[in-house]
């Protein structure tokens, strides 16, 4: 049985990236903790695929408001930055993902997929994981879905902004209403 991540401290994590303005850089955990920022962290299978750059753009569209929540987001596959380069540089109508808001990442020795409990270690791709990481680096919120299935922008910020309240949000809390 896997060990129990959520509540926990989240593995550490440094990775190299294409950044919002296509150069490579790096990514790390302890930076955006260093930084006061909360961490989404989601994985996604692998680039030029057919469900990945539709969550991957809506959550590009949307980082405004992840912005706004003092929220840094990061993607990750097995790739490497140079095919993550090259579909940053495709254009959208070409199932690329043009201009990109956050970071791409690149696990390519599979290290943080697997500590996250994301990797298909026969495929060396991800599962589609998210995590919301605190700014203190507590792992508070951890789903793991499928790969034909995206993920919900909207979920993922109500998320992001319960676990912000500090309180308990009972079912189907909505940003603005009262916690218990």
């Amino acid at each position: 049985m896997p060990e129990r991540m959520v509540g926990k401290q989240a593995p550490k994590f440094e990775m190299e990236a294409v950044l919002p303005n296509k150069e490579f850089g790096i990514v790390s955990l302890e930076e955006n903790m260093k930084n006061d920022k909360w961490s989404v962290l989601f994985f996604y299978p692998m680039d030029f695929t057919s469900v990945c750059p539709t969550e991957i753009i809506s959550l590009s569209d949307r980082y405004d408001e992840f912005e706004d929540l003092d929220a840094e987001v990061i993607g990750v596959s097995t790739d490497t930055i140079h095919t993550h380069l090259a579909w940053i540089k495709t254009n959208r109508k070409e199932n690329g993902l043009g201009e990109l808001n956050y970071p791409l990442a690149a696990d390519t020795n599979h290290v943080v997929s697997r500590e996250y409990g994301v990797l298909i270690e026969e495929e060396g791709i991800a599962l589609r994981g998210l995590f919301i990481i605190s700014q203190q680096g507590e792992l508070m919120y951890s789903v793991i879905n499928h790969n034909n299935i995206g993920r919900d922008v909207d979920e993922t910020l109500r998320v992001l902004q319960a676990l912000q309240t500090g309180g308990l949000c009972p079912a189907n809390w909505k940003p603005g209403q009262a916690t218990l």
